[in-house]
């Protein structure tokens, strides 16, 4: 895709993206990865998955249990910014909330307001943005930047509203993962062209678009919640195989490749 510019009209401020700033929801769009449509409808009783087993070689993505095993306390050590918490407890859901969607857009102004124009795409993302599903009550918010690697260009903006870096991912497409006072927000923060941004809004929207699919996340999200959990990223690692299902669906089950081989770090909901 050629490169494209973008710029403040007040020209104070020029920045250009590895991808265009100004179309990389048209690009999304164009590659079939971001919908705002309804999708065509399901039969009775299907989920919209197809039958599928992972090719050679396959890795798992980041979205939520991306790894395809328990995510190691080493693991965790090597990625967090501080303390790993431990949970110890089985997960606690709340069942949908339409308060959620205001929530987000109050945050979402917050962040733009202290980013302006370096935040290139805000997205409600994770359980919370799908009605009717269960989920942990805390806000998953994408945001994507021209260079998630370079913190200085976004981190301390960000820190001054309140938030802390917890996540740093170096080795998985640069994910920071900062969290807001209180915790009720996980902001992830991707570059702008990373693979994670068309797959995160794809499972989003699969999830809005067909009931049995969403049926049958939330089905899976309830079993494993009763579970104990040494860390919330175990859980999320147990979600593993109906997540690639639900994104295999959307992408209409052709084989993907993926650059990631370090884990993701990226519980949502």
């Amino acid at each position: 895709m050629p490169e494209l510019k973008a710029e403040r009209e007040s020209g104070s401020l020029r920045f250009r993206a590895r991808f265009g700033v100004g179309s990389i929801r048209k690009w999304l769009r164009a590659r079939g990865d971001l919908s705002f449509h309804r999708a065509e409808s399901v039969p009775d009783g299907g989920t919209g998955l197809p039958e599928r087993t992972p090719h050679r070689g396959e890795k798992p993505s980041g979205l939520p249990g991306a790894p395809s095993r328990t995510t190691t306390e080493e693991q965790l050590r090597r990625v967090t910014v501080g303390e790993p918490r431990r949970h110890d407890a089985p997960i606690t859901l709340a069942e949908y909330d339409p308060r959620w969607p205001a929530q987000f857009s109050r945050e979402e102004r917050r962040i733009r307001k202290a980013l302006g124009a370096r935040a290139l795409i805000l997205e409600h993302v994770g359980s919370t943005s799908v009605p009717g599903l269960p989920a942990k009550p805390i806000i998953d918010i994408l945001l994507v930047v021209a260079n998630s690697a370079d913190e200085s260009a976004y981190v301390p903006a960000l820190v001054a509203k309140g938030y802390v870096l917890r996540i740093r991912e170096r080795e998985w497409h640069e994910h920071r993962l900062l969290k807001n006072p209180g915790s009720t927000v996980n902001l992830h923060v991707f570059s702008a062209g990373s693979e994670e941004v068309s797959r995160m809004l794809r499972f989003r929207d699969m999830l809005r678009t067909y009931s049995a699919t969403r049926e049958l996340y939330a089905r899976t999200k309830r079993e494993l919640a009763k579970r104990t959990w040494k860390y919330v990223q175990n859980y999320a690692d147990a979600k593993s195989k109906v997540v690639e299902s639900i994104l295999a669906a959307s992408s209409g089950g052709r084989r993907r490749k993926s650059a990631s081989v370090a884990t993701g770090i990226t519980d949502r909901g």
